[in-house]
């Protein structure tokens, strides 16, 4: 089998982090020939080994609504004619949108939902309400063509909530979904029995993994450091990303004076050891299409403490491997993150569980399962 992933580059983010492990373990299994395409050469992580299996393709779709659409594809569709891929396999919208607009039949498609596809929401031309609900109209309605085009299109719901949501909006002859949730080398995660810690036992170390942006709200989480700190609760939140917000987030900081409180740490190589040096996980996104920081966190052995996100309900138990907070209550998320620090009996039960638990989200097993899926489609 012949399988082509694509995606508009490898900086840091999360669609990014389980391509790469896709990738790497596809490559194992000797009855598969897999590539992997990348739009610009953009890499922001450690990809030597599978470096050979990488081909930049310079590739661009500018649609328009009154004007004829511009699509730079040749170089892609190229590549599919050349390499003849039973499986065509996108990830992020960028690809959604350039790929398809490319013509190859013959293999079946697929496109992963690592969130809610505004594009496809049901939107008709006479509930069009803004400039962005007219560009989605007429995304969708290029997209539902291109998928006919190709000979249908299935799809990869990483959650319960984007599976319900594509079967939604879909029409029955492209509702072919699968749910498929997202996985991690739980082996990288593992805390080494020789690791030696680097934190203070006084004070309660949060951390918090994700792209400085509105989504993922970490202005949420500087307030809830404010709300300990006024508890007198010794606490220290460490944020590792990037991103538009950085500039708001550091003012932020600033202005509540918690600059010994806060580190925004920009991009780390080596996660895993920033999760081995903390006591707590923290999520604070508003939409989370699934949420694969927390399980890294989870095989790290960290309790996770998270606002409801939409697609982080599946993997969150309460006192089980953390807490789920429904609302924005600042109040409420500090007192459980004193309640699981005072608690050692409960703050041990969780770790411990919470690791075992992250061992299901395994990437092997993820990998037989999505192999599965493209045997059956085929």
């Amino acid at each position: 089998m012949k399988i082509i992933h694509i995606i508009p580059n490898l900086k840091k983010g999360g669609a990014e982090r389980i391509v790469i492990d896709i990738i790497r373990t596809l490559s194992k299994k000797k009855e598969l020939i897999v590539k992997l395409v990348l739009f610009e050469d953009k890499i922001e992580y450690d990809v030597e080994d599978i470096k050979h299996l990488i081909e930049i393709v310079p590739s661009k779709v500018s649609l328009s609504i009154s004007k004829k659409h511009v699509l730079s594809v040749t170089q892609l569709q190229d590549t599919f004619d050349f390499f003849k891929p039973d499986i065509i396999h996108s990830h992020l919208f960028e690809a959604e949108i350039v790929s398809r607009s490319c013509h190859f039949p013959s293999a079946n498609w697929f496109s992963h939902s690592h969130d809610r596809m505004r594009s496809l929401e049901n939107i008709g031309i006479f509930s069009v309400k803004s400039k962005r609900d007219l560009t989605n109209y007429f995304e969708k309605r290029y997209l539902l063509r291109r998928y006919r085009k190709n000979g249908g299109n299935h799809f990869i719901a990483i959650s319960e909530d984007i599976e319900n949501f594509l079967k939604s909006v879909l029409p029955m002859d492209l509702s072919n979904v699968f749910f498929l949730q997202n996985a991690i080398d739980v082996q990288r995660f593992l805390k080494p029995n020789h690791f030696v810690t680097s934190k203070s036992s006084s004070i309660c170390h949060l951390i918090s993994i994700g792209r400085l942006d509105k989504n993922k709200n970490h202005q949420f989480l500087i307030e809830v450091v404010l709300e300990l700190r006024n508890r007198n609760f010794p606490v220290h939140l460490s944020i590792i990303g990037e991103g538009t917000e950085r500039r708001n987030l550091e003012t932020q900081i600033e202005r509540l004076k918690l600059e010994n409180e806060v580190s925004l740490l920009g991009l780390q190589d080596k996660v895993e050891e920033n999760l081995w040096n903390a006591d707590l996980y923290v999520h604070s996104a508003i939409t989370e299409g699934f949420g694969l920081t927390l399980i890294e966190a989870m095989a790290s052995g960290l309790p996770v403490i998270s606002l409801d996100g939409g697609g982080n309900r599946t993997i969150m138990s309460n006192e089980i491997n953390g807490y789920l907070i429904e609302s924005q209550d600042c109040k409420l998320f500090s007192a459980k993150i004193i309640e699981l620090v005072e608690n050692k009996e409960l703050y041990h039960y969780i770790s411990n569980y919470a690791t075992e638990f992250a061992h299901q989200f395994d990437i092997n097993h993820y990998i037989d399962k999505l192999i599965d899926i493209y045997q059956k489609s085929l």
